[in-house]
């Protein structure tokens, strides 16, 4: 089990250490979401992610295929519900500790800042 939390640590969860896939997205809503290059991201069933301190969880753009999770706080993403809310993206950069599987490859890299240059081997 993997313990993750937002930066002001009013949200706090767990994940199961078992992500089907992950990958690194360097799509404009993630980059200016995370204010990063890009956002690594793990998906999972969403039923293996569990929120312990929710009072503060806010879900964002609910519907029917999914919402994203943040902290009210702090504003930190965490995961969104993907997939008609079966799965779960979680930012791995949230997690407190490293996953088994780490990310495999790039999506819209035709979309990554004109300024960062991905410098592995990965697809």
């Amino acid at each position: 089990m993997l313990k993750g939390s937002c930066y002001c640590g009013a949200v706090r969860f767990e994940v199961e250490d078992a992500f089907g896939y992950a990958f690194y997205c360097h799509c404009s809503r993630c980059r200016r979401r995370t204010g990063a290059a890009c956002a690594a991201i793990g998906g999972i069933e969403i039923e293996k992610v569990r929120v312990e301190a929710s009072e503060q969880l806010l879900k964002v753009g609910e519907r029917e295929d999914g919402y994203r999770c943040l902290c009210k706080q702090c504003s930190s993403p965490l995961f969104d519900a993907v997939r008609g809310q079966r799965f779960a993206h979680v930012q791995l950069g949230a997690l407190d500790g490293a996953p088994t599987r780490r990310p495999d490859h790039h999506i819209f890299v035709g979309s990554k800042a004109a300024w960062h240059a991905i410098t592995d081997a990965l697809p």
